[in-house]
């Protein structure tokens, strides 16, 4: 009997609102800007991209085409996404970093 498999999904698995802000507070942390974007679009889909699109001030049309693989969403967009999913963008210094 052959082993059935699907592809894993982070998505799936950001179950509360807490959940969300580790998840992007970890790729704020250890990823990119790109890696950023993508985050934002897996804990969009966790909460309900018609919910958070709706929250955002978007249509459900234009958050897929921002968050999507190669979009390029403004900051006004991250900006409004990021407070639609609970959290906040803070500026901190690096102390030492990068």
């Amino acid at each position: 009997m052959a082993l059935k498999t699907r592809p894993f999904d982070v998505a799936e698995h950001l179950k509360t609102d807490e959940d969300i802000c580790d998840f992007l507070a970890a790729v704020i942390e250890e990823g990119d800007e790109s890696d950023y974007i993508h985050a934002l679009n897996t804990a969009a889909r966790a909460k309900g991209m018609t919910e958070i699109a709706k929250k955002a001030g978007l249509t459900r049309a234009s958050l897929y085409k921002s968050l999507a693989e190669g979009g390029n969403p403004r900051f006004e967009t991250i900006s409004k996404v990021s407070k639609a999913l609970g959290v906040r963008l803070v500026a901190r210094p690096l102390r030492g970093e990068g």
